[in-house]
């Protein structure tokens, strides 16, 4: 049987004032129950200067114990680490936390599955459950900076999904999440990356956010993103980099476009002149990833020598291109990877 209550970290302070004044309790009590929660403290035995009569009701009325983490996988490469949630739905995602030097930077998924059918990515392959709530997002953050001890510095929205294919939910997250009130992270310390939704993308720059924009563009013509990005290629690439290019415009801000590297697929020098002249003129970065494979994947991986003279010859074409340093590769956490290592070890 479906439960209809409400995840309790999709609760805001003045829903909880509501709540309170209904069961007769003190409106000082949704403070602090408000923040335990900002804290990720998600059991009611823990919140320990709440009475029982009101614990009591929290579980009866809402989801509490709604994320679990059931595995936990650290990197002995470069110490990235992979948490394995359950949703009180049954429904599995995956959050990985990579520490640079600025600090923790956690990625968190969008959706349990997606729906965008990209041939070159493992969760596509392993179907959809749901879009997530904006509390089971923020859950993410919370849960995982308690288990890891430290700071949360920066979020991407790069998980499983597209974040755009949730929009309501994402917008609602990214309110919780800059709450100054709240978890109080500050929004150019938060990247979202879209395939290409069009329409939201246009959604989006109208709120003329600071927060941090980056598109999978991984094909610079039509032809070869539909092969790639079969749903997203509905929308052509001219169409969506002239909703880029008004993103730019709108809001000052730099857009980022990732571009996953295949062996004799998208790395040509052809395909380096038409992302030259494609993206000419835009205030842009290119985030260069070499394509992680996985089993049953069509695709192999692009050759250090074939990036190296890619990579060369978009500098020598006037674009910002780098080479994204892959992290968690040893524990299926790196581009790509995500929800086909979990399967695969429960397959065993």
């Amino acid at each position: 049987m479906k439960d209809n209550r409400r995840f309790c970290l999709d609760l805001k302070e003045s829903e909880l004032s509501c709540w309170c004044k209904e069961k007769g309790f003190p409106s000082y009590r949704a403070g602090q129950i408000s923040k335990w929660l900002a804290s990720g403290v998600i059991d009611t035995a823990k919140m320990t200067n709440i009475p029982n009569n009101i614990k009591l009701a929290l579980e009866n009325d809402f989801i509490m114990k709604g994320m679990t983490v059931i595995h936990k996988f650290v990197s002995q490469i470069d110490g990235t680490v992979k948490f394995v949630y359950l949703l009180h739905d049954g429904n599995i995602i995956e959050t990985v936390v990579m520490r640079y030097k600025t600090g923790l930077s956690v990625c968190i998924s969008s959706q349990a599955g997606c729906k965008m059918g990209c041939t070159f990515c493992a969760s596509a392959h392993a179907g959809f459950g749901k879009s997530l709530t904006a509390g089971e997002m923020f859950g993410q953050v919370i849960l995982s900076q308690r288990e890891m001890g430290e700071k949360i510095r920066s979020v991407v929205v790069m998980g499983i999904g597209e974040p755009f294919d949730n929009y309501k939910n994402l917008m609602d997250f990214f309110e919780i999440i800059t709450d100054p009130d709240g978890f109080g992270l500050g929004a150019r310390h938060i990247t979202v990356s879209t395939c290409g939704l069009v329409p939201r993308i246009k959604e989006f720059t109208a709120l003329k956010s600071q927060i941090n924009l980056a598109i999978s563009l991984h094909a610079p013509n039509d032809e070869l993103r539909r092969e790639l990005m079969p749903v997203p290629a509905h929308y052509t690439v001219r169409e969506l980099i002239d909703a880029c290019r008004d993103y730019v415009k709108a809001t000052g801000r730099r857009i980022t476009f990732e571009y996953s590297l295949f062996d004799e697929v998208n790395d040509t020098l052809a395909c380096a002149d038409e992302l030259a002249a494609l993206l000419r003129g835009l205030n842009c970065h290119i985030n260069l990833i070499a394509a992680n494979e996985f089993d049953g994947s069509p695709y192999k991986r692009c050759r250090p020598k074939r990036i190296d003279v890619f990579r060369k010859a978009l500098a020598a074409r006037g674009l910002n291109a780098t080479l994204r340093r892959e992290m968690g590769s040893d524990i299926m956490a790196a581009c790509g990877q995500l929800r086909r290592g979990l399967e695969s070890e429960e397959k065993e």
